[in-house]
């Protein structure tokens, strides 16, 4: 259990480490190249940590150059066999991202992880694996789990995809597409929840010199014979971690900046900070820096099924501004590392805070949040969000801390030293 205590917080610029979208996606380039890449500001965290590890068993390469820097030499797309289960702990995106990769093998791979992500779904993208000749399977209807994939085909063509759970689905198709001779056509049932991460992916194949691209708004083609070649590359910050130091801005009226901050990036959390905006916060682009500084606080209505991530933070301060918030489109967020609707609900409840919920939809009703003991059901995001209050509202109290090194070992420093 970690105790927060308020105290006096001056206005200042923090420095957030890579970002775990990305360095996900630019690991696993590069060992779908034939070369060796470099990758500086790379995130230290044990969900990139399971992704490095997947990669390795399947042939990569990879050695450790710096405390946030890795150089990886890639097979090729030709993964080596591994016999033994691959244990991706709750990492969701290195199951999904990985369960396209394990398709281009000519042996089965088998990806599990622990009792949480063997409950989160992955039979739309098991279907759309084996619509293009790929046997991908699973013992449950849900597609859940552990999950044996074995590459059949290289043909590729077109494929259907509902990626209404997760766009990761998508992303795991779009990185295989180069090594099919027909390349891909993947036709979803309907537009992808959170799509900025497709365009991370998008923009991280580019970066590695494929192209990949959306044709319209429920069409994307990748072209085959397309090669991933290596380069030297570096991950832009977090901006799913930053978000935690804007609503420490919002809800303390501090100016609180994060530094690095790419005006041009594609990070579908940079929405935050027009978020905290609406809500009544001023928001401070100074050099490479993007700061937060909260006022009176407002109620809104916000749309967030491309920024699920950010959720928790704002669904924290909003239990600081004046009205009732709703928050929608965000049923995927049921599918995370715990179901984030029920967690942030039933946390806010313990502080005091009016809360309603429904299959895709939060309401917070503002007020004087109380100090609480938080259960984070051992997710990142809500321990993170939660610590936020405690720096106006004596009595806060996180349980298992430690949870945050999944994305953001280095949070508890960083926050304490605010």
């Amino acid at each position: 259990m970690k105790q927060i205590f308020p105290g006096q917080i001056s206005d200042q610029t923090v420095t957030i480490p890579g970002s775990k979208s990305i360095s996900h996606r630019m690991l696993i380039c590069a060992a779908l190249s034939a070369g060796t890449s470099r990758i500086k500001n790379l995130l230290s965290s044990r969900d990139i940590d399971l992704t490095m590890h997947a990669l390795s068993c399947m042939g990569a390469d990879i050695t450790k150059t710096g405390p946030d820097s890795v150089s990886v030499t890639g097979f090729s797309g030709c993964p080596r066999p591994y016999e033994s289960p691959v244990f991706l702990e709750n990492s969701g995106t290195s199951m999904r991202l990985m369960a396209g990769i394990a398709g281009l093998g000519t042996t089965a791979y088998t990806l599990t992880g622990n009792a949480r992500m063997c409950t989160r779904p992955m039979k739309e993208l098991l279907d759309a694996l084996n619509q293009i000749g790929i046997d991908a399977r699973s013992d449950t209807p849900q597609g859940f789990p552990p999950v044996t994939i074995q590459g059949k085909s290289r043909q590729g063509g077109m494929t259907r995809l509902d990626c209404s759970k997760s766009s990761q689905y998508l992303s795991a198709l779009l990185m295989i597409g180069p090594f099919m001779a027909d390349g891909l056509i993947i036709k979803l049932v309907a537009p992808p929840v959170s799509s900025p991460y497709i365009d991370l992916t998008l923009d991280v194949m580019k970066q590695f010199q494929v192209d990949a691209h959306k044709t319209d708004a429920t069409t994307y083609e990748v072209t085959g014979g397309q090669t991933y070649v290596a380069g030297n590359h570096a991950v832009e910050p977090d901006l799913s971690n930053a978000g935690y130091f804007w609503a420490a801005g919002a809800v303390t009226g501090q100016k609180i900046g994060v530094g690095n901050v790419l005006s041009r990036s594609l990070q579908g959390d940079f929405k935050q900070i027009h978020i905290l905006e609406k809500m009544g916060c001023s928001l401070f682009f100074e050099d490479d820096s993007v700061a937060v500084k909260g006022r009176s606080l407002l109620a809104v209505d916000v749309d967030m099924s491309d920024t699920p991530d950010a959720v928790p933070a704002v669904a924290v301060v909003a239990a600081f501004a004046r009205g009732t918030t709703k928050i929608t489109n965000i049923g995927h967020l049921r599918e995370k590392e715990c179901d984030r609707i029920h967690a942030v609900a039933s946390q806010l409840e313990k502080m005091g805070i009016q809360t309603s919920q429904g299959e895709d939809w939060l309401e917070i009703t503002g007020g004087k949040p109380a100090g609480a003991f938080i259960n984070t059901f051992n997710d990142h995001r809500i321990a993170m969000a939660f610590a936020v209050a405690g720096l106006v509202v004596p009595g806060m109290q996180i349980e298992n801390p430690a949870c945050v090194g999944k994305s953001f070992p280095g949070f508890w420093d960083l926050f304490d030293a605010l």
